[in-house]
C-alpha cells in the first residue's frame, strides 16, 4: 500500500494529523508532509481514518 496526496486538493489543515500523527505532518512551513508513504499493512486501518478525516478528499491508497 501506498498514501498518495493530491497536493492541489490538499489544504494542509491538519485533519489527517490529528488523526494519524505518525503517518502525516504539518510542518512550520504549512505544508503537509507524509512520514511513511508505504506503511506496514497493519496501519491500513489509521490510514483509512485519515482518508476519511480529509475533507477536501485529497488522501488516498495506491495498491502498487
Amino acid at each position: 500500500m501506498r498514501i498518495v496526496v493530491d497536493f492541489d486538493l490538499c489544504q494542509s489543515n491538519g485533519q489527517c494529523t490529528r488523526v494519524a500523527p505518525t503517518l502525516f505532518e504539518v510542518r512550520d512551513d504549512g505544508f503537509l508532509y507524509v512520514l511513511d508513504e508505504s506503511p506496514d499493512a497493519g496501519l491500513r486501518g489509521l490510514v483509512e481514518e485519515a482518508i476519511e478525516a480529509c475533507p477536501t478528499a485529497a488522501i488516498s491508497v495506491s495498491e502498487e
